[in-house]
């Protein structure tokens, strides 16, 4: 018995150690002698589900990433801290080869587990404009900028919400859902931004942040009044249209929608100067729950 414990602890040791190895290579991008040695550390530790993932991701590194899938899955089908990083991979996976159905739902996984990693809301937001899912993308995008507002990613994120905001879909490429597929009510979630800012043309506004704050109203609004009348899609209703309704009632906005096109000159100038409406932003984002 004690001899079995011995050699079992051993395999453990030389499974580490074989694990670090493959982390020096796979830092080194040196994909393919990582990913064996984070093989032969599964057949001396199968239930290591760090070598687990350091496999998956040098795998998916690698352009093998599907390959990657049941490694992750292994470490999904058990509660363990690798789990949220496990789902954000396989979003990533199933992105790249353009299965954005399960993309989106390994994204709403990882942010259930996580609601502060915010490569995972980036991920939701994207893939649900890969869908044409617009109202989605776009809450998924103001949901990502208030974890990453003053990043490259945060800049592009509010550049598809103006590209959303102006009648932008992209085009769907071979194999993705095409638009007369899409389901009555997420065709009616997007006729709901449409109608949103169908005016907002004609209308004259002091600055282009004084424009948003006003689209992003009245966008919220439509989405969270249509979202309260829809059923299923639980966790666009509560955790993204329900919340972004009541931001939209409160007296934050103004600052909120600095916050979103904080890359503009004209915005990162308003929040130096209203440090008081910024800290109310960041209190009420604090002090408001988001449900699932």
């Amino acid at each position: 018995m004690m001899l079995c414990c011995r050699l079992s602890a051993q395999n453990s040791d030389d499974a580490r150690s074989l694990i670090k190895e493959g982390q020096k290579l796979s830092d080194e991008k040196k994909y393919t002698e990582a990913i064996e040695k984070y093989r032969e550390a599964l057949k001396l530790d199968t239930g290591n589900m760090f070598a687990d993932y350091q496999l998956a991701n040098s795998l998916f590194l690698s352009d093998k990433g599907p390959e990657g899938i049941p490694y992750l899955n292994k470490i999904t089908q058990s509660d363990n801290k690798l789990k949220g990083a496990a789902y954000d991979l396989l979003g990533l996976i199933y992105f790249k080869n353009k299965q954005y159905i399960e993309a989106e739902t390994a994204a709403i996984s990882a942010i259930k587990i996580d609601l502060k990693h915010a490569s995972s809301q980036r991920m939701y937001a994207l893939v649900s404009f890969h869908q044409n899912k617009r109202a989605q993308a776009f809450l998924g995008f103001c949901s990502f900028i208030l974890l990453e507002p003053n990043t490259a990613r945060s800049a592009e994120a509010y550049g598809n919400m103006q590209h959303i905001i102006q009648g932008g879909a992209l085009k769907p490429e071979s194999g993705e859902m095409q638009s007369h597929a899409i389901e009555a009510n997420v065709n009616a979630l997007n006729q709901a931004i449409t109608q949103a800012v169908a005016d907002f043309s004609k209308r004259r506004y002091a600055s282009a942040g004084d424009l948003l704050n006003a689209e992003l109203t009245a966008i919220f609004t439509n989405i969270g009044k249509l979202a309260e009348k829809q059923t299923g899609n639980d966790f666009f209703r509560n955790y993204l249209a329900a919340y972004f309704y009541k931001l939209a009632q409160s007296p934050n906005m103004p600052a909120f929608a600095r916050l979103v096109s904080s890359s503009t000159p004209e915005s990162a100038k308003w929040i130096k100067e209203h440090p008081q409406q910024m800290t109310d932003l960041d209190n009420w984002i604090k002090n408001t729950e988001r449900g699932f």
